[in-house]
């Protein structure tokens, strides 16, 4: 397609996300040959900012909320990256804590296009290069990149990180990844540099990953070696790093493991934590999407969690709560791991309420209910995702919880429907 049948009449930004979808091949296509030309051409550098990379295969999105809150509340400027979104395509990319707006990105978008000429780029490429040109016009004092997928071929990794993290490892992405943690592990890694500092949260990091990031000559910060966490009987917990300690620090309202790595990459970055203001960024911090609360009665709690590492927390979290009954929504991707991800899940449900999601990869309320069926529990199916949330909320009482769960598009379909 030429540009002046493209580019040239597109002129709001869902028109560009539209056209975006519609020319490559391929919804996922890993490497950095396509992108990185494209980058050159553009002269794409973030050297006037300090580069934090995060990578993991969850926890991404919380460990960037607390390292962006702490910065912006000692009073420097930040830029966030991050997918998928959950309601909003500008969700994407926050600066200083508000989100871009429509004109900044289909003024990127257009310099893309005319630069991309012959390569044919992905939506998450296309989408990505346009926040680096943004970042790049605005040079925040931080920039934080959340790795979409893996970390050695994603997009994100065009650009050399000032710090590395990675949050956790776990099967997930195993067609594009790996079949096991260490060679997960190895692709996340990918996101390290040389003499450059990576903080590791995976508390059980593989043998074999900490040896590549040695070999590469990354200064590691390790989990369980470098920090730690101790949890007190009173509610409260320590986190210590080296001979630096904070004790009796409040229960987060995300998981704990992600505020320590978060707290770890602060200090690496050469900040001074006191426990005042910890304290508060700690109370302070919610995140989209993550156990959050819709409604107290019954209780309504959405979650993006989507394979069973996740879904480990999650039911930890439900556990927790003082309800009568749970009632489980949920609509999964066709290539994620569903009877493991709804297996971690069994003993805290007590009814099921499947659908089918009407994305390109989603699985169909019929796989949903095979999966619970082999599992030996029955569930209501639907053709959608709304219909089995708004009969869960006819069923359930004031006692009751109602859990929606399963993925970004799971989540996005049930808050569209309530606001």
């Amino acid at each position: 397609m030429t540009i002046s049948n493209s580019h040239s009449k597109l002129t709001s930004l869902n028109e560009w996300l539209f056209y975006l979808e519609s020319i490559h091949s391929k919804e996922i296509d890993m490497g950095l040959e396509r992108i990185s030309k494209v980058a050159s051409r553009l002269a794409i550098s973030l050297d006037k900012s300090k580069v934090i990379t995060v990578a993991g295969t969850n926890g991404k999105g919380t460990t960037c909320a607390f390292i962006e809150h702490a910065l912006l509340a000692q009073g420097h400027s930040v830029a966030v990256y991050s997918s998928p979104h959950i309601e909003k395509f500008n969700e994407r990319l926050r600066i200083n804590a508000k989100l871009i707006t429509d004109e900044p990105l289909i003024d990127a978008f257009n310099k893309i296009e005319q630069a991309r000429a012959e390569i044919s780029l992905t939506y998450y490429e296309f989408t990505t290069l346009a926040a680096l040109i943004i970042c790049q016009q605005i040079a925040p004092e931080f920039v934080i990149l959340e790795v979409g997928l893996g970390g050695r071929l994603d997009a994100t990794n065009i650009i050399d990180s000032d710090v590395a993290v990675i949050t956790s490892i776990d099967l997930d992405h195993q067609a594009f990844l790996g079949n096991d943690r260490s060679s997960i592990g190895k692709e996340k890694a990918g996101i390290v540099r040389a003499n450059k500092p990576v903080i590791i949260g995976e508390p059980a990091m593989p043998t074999d990953v900490l040896e590549f990031c040695e070999k590469q000559k990354a200064i590691s910060v390790v989990r369980e070696q470098d920090f730690f966490i101790t949890n007190n009987i009173d509610n409260h917990w320590t986190w210590q790093y080296k001979l630096q300690q904070l004790k009796a620090l409040p229960l987060p309202f995300i998981p704990q493991d992600n505020v320590a790595t978060a707290l770890t990459t602060l200090t690496v970055l050469g900040f001074e934590l006191e426990h005042s203001k910890v304290s508060d960024w700690i109370l302070n911090i919610k995140v989209e999407g993550r156990t959050e609360i819709i409604s107290e009665q019954p209780l309504i709690v959405v979650d993006v969690a989507h394979n069973p590492h996740a879904a480990r927390y999650l039911a930890k979290f439900v556990q927790k709560q003082n309800v009568q009954r749970v009632f489980a929504v949920t609509a999964m991707l066709a290539d994620k791991d569903i009877k493991s991800t709804l297996q971690t899940m069994l003993t805290c449900v007590d009814h099921w309420y499947v659908g089918s999601l009407d994305v390109p990869r989603g699985a169909s309320g019929q796989i949903m209910s095979k999966a619970l069926k082999d599992l030996g529990k029955d569930c209501n199916s639907f053709d959608n995702i709304t219909d089995a949330y708004r009969m869960a909320l006819d069923n359930a009482n004031n006692n009751d919880m109602i859990l929606v769960f399963g993925s970004f598009f799971t989540v996005a379909k049930i808050k569209q429907s309530l606001f």
